[in-house]
């Protein structure tokens, strides 16, 4: 009786693998023994990829790099006639709702490792610097200056990171409405300085 084929796995599944088992357990779970029954393969599958462990997590942290970096430029890039405004509104709803719960686990765990590993922290500074200076160009673009536009760029990710990890639904009857003045508030146009609920100065 013929042998049913074994299950092949290529690189990308096991870095694919990896990925999720970092969102779980940390980087402390990626481990070769754990991945392979994750996957229901054999080691000797790991190896056809990789020399070790080491060579698994430097694959897996340029994975990520690769693709966070792809989905920043793609969600900041301004279409020619485009409107800048409406563009870091897209960018401010993309990032801030929770429609990828994984992605944000990854997201934490990356950091968590780079607290520990100097060569995970450059990675994660690297794409820090590519989303404030993708969300910096769309805000100059919109007619801010320089040191304006950067502290607009550090504040949307500052907002959409800490919203991300708030349970605060019960905080207020219209979060809804809450969320769509804080985007008001990080996206307005240089023209428009009075922000929702604010005065107007008196006529001279």
């Amino acid at each position: 009786m013929q042998k049913p084929p074994r299950h092949q796995l290529d690189r990308s599944a096991w870095i694919q693998g990896a990925l999720d088992t970092l969102a779980d357990e940390g980087v402390t779970g990626v481990r070769v023994e754990v991945l392979a029954r994750r996957l229901h393969v054999t080691k000797g599958s790991f190896y056809w990829h990789f020399k070790d462990r080491q060579d698994l997590l430097s694959g897996v942290l340029e994975t990520w790099k690769d693709g966070r970096i792809r989905d920043i430029v793609k969600q900041t890039q301004l279409e020619p006639g485009g409107d800048p405004l409406a563009q870091i509104f897209r960018v401010v709803d993309v990032y801030s709702t929770s429609r990828n719960h994984k992605g944000m686990l990854i997201e934490l765990a990356m950091r968590e490792w780079a607290r520990r590993d100097p060569a995970t922290a450059l990675i994660v500074e690297e794409v820090d610097v590519w989303r404030l200076r993708c969300a910096r160009t769309l805000f100059l673009a919109g007619g801010l200056p320089m040191h304006e536009a950067s502290t607009r760029s550090m504040l949307l990710y500052a907002y959409v990171f800490g919203v991300s990890m708030m349970n605060c639904e019960k905080f207020d009857g219209d979060i809804a409405r809450m969320k769509d003045d804080i985007r008001a508030l990080i996206a307005r146009s240089p023209s428009d300085r009075t922000v929702p609920g604010e005065a107007l100065p008196p006529s001279p």
